[in-house]
């Protein structure tokens, strides 16, 4: 009996080593495989900017708070933040996980029950936004320009992510800051499907480049250099 369960777990190892193996190589040649690399330049003058904007592992969609296409005050408000503050120019939209967004502020909070929901795809998620009044380009933000149409097939992506897209319900009593909120949103995370591959099927909505598939922030960033 002893033997035989030396071996199932032996076997089992095994399999979980050899996916993690696959798992891993998947990530690191698909990522570097980019989509529409042959996108036209457009004018800045009739171009409008948007930035992906990573704080070293999660990769946000930043857009103008409003616009001639969209005015994204109709349905995210500034009241539902701490500071209450108005005077913002641009919104961040990142998609992301419920329980690691709500229950883990910090990396010491993270709980294995949360991470193995999130890992599997049996929870639920969550919106991020955060209100900016200004961003620096950098390493970890880059600066893009996009087309009208583009940018309104952005916008859709980004509403029809929200678990009610015309009036995105607000989830109270939580935040990072003083001017983000969080709502609910549609989908599951998994080891398949994270915030940054959220991040990335956005700009591929748009028509921009971007990874053929990515689970991390470099998976994106890569192709921005």
């Amino acid at each position: 009996m002893l033997k035989k369960t030396f071996k199932f777990l032996g076997w089992t190892l095994f399999g979980f080593f050899t996916f993690l193996a696959l798992y891993i190589t998947s990530v690191l040649i698909i990522s570097k495989i980019t989509v529409n690399s042959d996108i036209s330049k457009v004018e800045e003058q009739n171009a409008i900017p948007i930035y992906i904007l990573s704080n070293g592992v999660h990769t946000d969609i930043v857009v103008p708070i409003k616009n001639e296409i969209k005015d994204w005050r109709n349905e995210i408000q500034f009241s539902q933040t701490k500071s209450k503050d108005s005077v913002m120019n641009y919104i961040a939209f990142g998609w992301g996980d419920k329980g690691f967004y709500l229950d883990t502020p910090e990396w010491s909070d993270l709980k294995a029950s949360t991470a193995l929901k999130a890992a599997f795809g049996v929870s639920s998620s969550a919106m991020h936004t955060t209100f900016f009044k200004q961003l620096k380009e950098g390493d970890d933000c880059k600066r893009i320009l996009i087309s009208k149409e583009n940018y309104q097939s952005l916008v859709n992506y980004i509403s029809e992510s929200f678990s009610d897209s015309v009036h995105p319900q607000w989830i109270e009593g939580h935040s990072y800051g003083m001017k983000d909120a969080f709502y609910e949103a549609k989908g599951s995370y998994s080891l398949f499907y994270t915030c940054n591959t959220w991040a990335n099927n956005a700009l591929k909505a748009a028509n921009q480049k971007a990874s053929l598939w990515t689970v991390y922030d470099k998976g994106i960033f890569c192709h921005y250099k």
